[in-house]
């Protein structure tokens, strides 16, 4: 995949999220909207490689995690992430309430308040972590 269809995959999957929070799937909601912040973060990672190269092997394999510290990490922004958190008191909170998200929540029952805080903590358009990571793809 390239940064251009990661993009839309993080648009699509958070779009989704927001269709399924509003059918009163919870737990699917919060799935996808790990899955935005993950492909955003790519489309991060896709942006800082040179067409034709070849990634170094510590690099490439670290663009295969599902891990969000791990993928800011490799994107190169892990330092614009600290300044941030810092600088902005609802960023921080927000991305409070989104870091620790797995692929392997998908096994988990998630309540209605907990799929609608993780939503909005995404899906803000002021201090959203989808915000954050648009301004930087």
């Amino acid at each position: 995949m390239n940064r251009k269809q990661f993009k839309e995959l993080a648009l699509i999957r958070l779009k989704e999220a927001e269709i399924l929070l509003k059918n009163k799937k919870y737990n699917g909601a919060y799935y996808l909207c790990g899955y935005s912040i993950e492909c955003g973060l790519k489309a991060c990672i896709a942006k800082n490689t040179k067409r034709h190269s070849f990634p170094e092997r510590d690099v490439k394999d670290s663009c295969y995690t599902h891990n969000f510290k791990e993928l800011l990490k490799t994107a190169g922004l892990e330092n614009i992430h600290k300044d941030s958190l810092k600088k902005d008191k609802k960023f921080d909170i927000n991305w409070t309430l989104v870091k620790d998200w797995t692929e392997e929540s998908r096994y988990n029952k998630i309540d209605v308040k907990k799929a609608k805080t993780f939503y909005d903590a995404v899906a803000d358009e002021h201090n959203g972590v989808l915000q954050w990571i648009k301004q930087r793809w």
